[in-house]
């Protein structure tokens, strides 16, 4: 019989949470966090957001430690956030690929953003309005709509689509 491991993929740690508890581990946090924050940063530049409204995605921190935890980034220094603001920059991170898959431009995914919508979700607001209401359910949720619109759930046709012709009997060639 081979020797118990402690290989991540071992039934064993699925049973205990270590699983689980590596992944929220100090150690861990820290090794994304810099990151993590600096790219958020980076696409709240881009998106326009104040600083109320980066606030209000990273869960609310206060002023000061909004500033502290910028300035760490920022200058690469070692910072530990806990697992609600990672699972926020994880969101946003996600959102942020999406508009890059489903839109030819970063002005046309922050239009998609800034500009009302009809979808249930958002009721014809905006859906930068739930990424920036301070919920961490309002992120998920624009964070799975986006996933589902690049699966072909529920978007308006772009401009690529709008051209589409469809094919005939005769384009269609089998051998």
């Amino acid at each position: 019989m081979l020797p118990q491991t402690q290989d991540r993929a071992t039934p064993q740690a699925a049973v205990t949470g270590t699983l689980g508890a590596e992944r929220f581990a100090p150690a861990n946090r820290r090794r994304l966090s810099g990151p993590a924050l600096r790219t958020f940063l980076t696409i709240s530049d881009r998106w326009g957001l104040s600083e109320e409204q980066r606030r209000l995605v990273l869960g609310y921190p206060s002023r000061s430690t909004f500033h502290n935890w910028t300035r760490l980034a920022r200058l690469q220094q070692p910072i530990t956030l806990d697992v609600d603001t990672l699972t926020r920059l994880s969101a946003v991170l996600g959102i942020h690929q999406a508009l890059g898959v489903l839109f030819d431009s970063d002005a046309e995914g922050v239009a998609w953003l800034r500009g009302p919508h009809d979808a249930p979700l958002f009721g014809g607001q905006p859906p930068l309005a739930l990424v920036a209401s301070g919920a961490q359910d309002s992120l998920v949720a624009v964070r799975r709509f986006l996933d589902a619109a690049r699966g072909g759930l529920y978007m308006a046709p772009n401009a690529l689509d709008m051209g589409f012709e469809g094919y005939a009997d005769d384009d269609i060639v089998i051998g």
